[in-house]
């Protein structure tokens, strides 16, 4: 028996990498929306929802812009953007280890279920869990990963002592803390795939 029974993962920047995609993406949209290519690292943006990230890019408030470009970020990232994306190594063996050792593995993302869905399935990753939930899950969307992960909890009845979230930004800190349940951030609280099997299994993750 784990220490963890439930464990919730965001996707972007924990399992997978969809800087590539995501950087191709806004530059189609900028340029769609006649601003200049972003020379900007996009990296410590990733996590967010991308209309975030395509107001930081493009410098502008304008909510009917801000539309537009999301609008064409959209057109372009479901047809091709999505394709850039690659797994983590070590991710399967890990999710693997997690799944036969009697864990209930779900995922907690910011990305529209399209994509999602898209890239789980391409990557050979989507059999690993029991459930992924979205911004776009349900009508009316979640309005933040908070909000994601306390609905997972009441609907399937989950003891919050027996869930953990992993993801990599502050946002999966902030979401779990809300929902009253542990968090463990890739590079600070675990450094590898083992030391995170480890801490799944004797509960040495700081809530």
């Amino acid at each position: 028996m784990t220490a963890f029974r439930h464990v919730i993962f965001d996707l972007d920047g924990t399992l997978v990498d969809s800087l590539p995609g995501i950087a191709y993406s806004v530059d189609a949209a900028l340029t769609a929306c006649g601003f200049t290519a972003s020379d900007c690292d996009l990296a410590p943006l990733i996590g967010p929802p991308v209309r975030d990230i395509l107001e930081t890019v493009s410098h502008t408030h304008d909510r009917a812009v801000l539309q537009r470009l999301e609008s064409s970020f959209r057109a372009s990232y479901d047809a091709e953007g999505w394709r850039r994306t690659k797994c983590l190594a070590g991710v399967p063996d890990m999710l693997w280890n997690l799944m036969t050792s009697g864990c209930e593995l779900r995922i907690a993302t910011n990305k529209p279920s399209i994509p999602t869905g898209r890239i789980l399935r391409e990557l050979r990753l989507a059999a690993f869990f029991r459930q992924v939930i979205c911004r776009d899950s349900r009508v009316p969307p979640f309005s933040s990963k908070a909000e994601m992960l306390s609905h997972l909890i009441a609907r399937h009845g989950m003891d919050r002592q027996d869930c953990l979230m992993v993801g990599d930004t502050s946002e999966d800190w902030r979401a779990a803390e809300a929902a009253g349940i542990a968090c463990a951030i890739a590079g600070k609280t675990f450094a590898s795939w083992n030391e995170l099997e480890a801490m799944v299994r004797k509960e040495e993750v700081a809530v």
